[in-house]
């Protein structure tokens, strides 16, 4: 568990922002709002996986969502290219859901998007279903919105 702004998680972020900025052919990636406090315990969650001291994955979760308080908002989940099919994306997942019901979170939520199919199928595979939009891709065409009770 570290900070959403600790080195290695901006180090993550900026690589999964090239790889939005890429797949969506837009020029910023992900533009909703966050702040690193929202991340902050117990309040929310974020997480690096390191392999051999070298940060190759993350995730989180911050508080809200479309029910409010009950909800919990998974954002920044990523792992590097040359880590993809290793389920360290499944480990990731696993550990946001575990401190999410640990803190009272009833409902995991996330927003993805149609050029992400294996981050589709990932979140699908483990449970997740379509939601009502939410957040700030709610009106997006190419958004896909998810979620799974705890």
């Amino acid at each position: 568990m570290v900070r959403y702004d600790h080195p290695d998680a901006v180090k993550l972020t900026e690589l999964v922002q090239a790889e939005y900025v890429r797949r969506y052919a837009s020029e910023v990636g992900d533009a909703s709002p966050m702040d690193p406090s929202e991340f902050d315990h117990p309040n929310g969650i974020f997480f690096i996986g390191y392999v051999d001291e070298v940060p190759v994955a993350m995730g989180g979760w911050r508080r809200g969502g479309p029910h409010g308080e009950t909800d919990g908002e998974i954002k920044r989940m990523f792992v590097l290219d040359s880590h993809r099919g290793q389920g360290l994306s499944r480990q990731v997942l696993d550990e946001l859901e575990r401190s999410a019901a640990r803190q009272g979170i009833v409902r995991l939520v996330l927003e993805s998007g149609t050029e992400q199919p294996e981050a589709i199928a990932l979140y699908r595979s483990a449970g997740y279903v379509d939601v009502e939009p939410f957040g700030y891709y709610a009106g997006y065409d190419d958004s896909v919105h998810l979620g799974k009770f705890l």
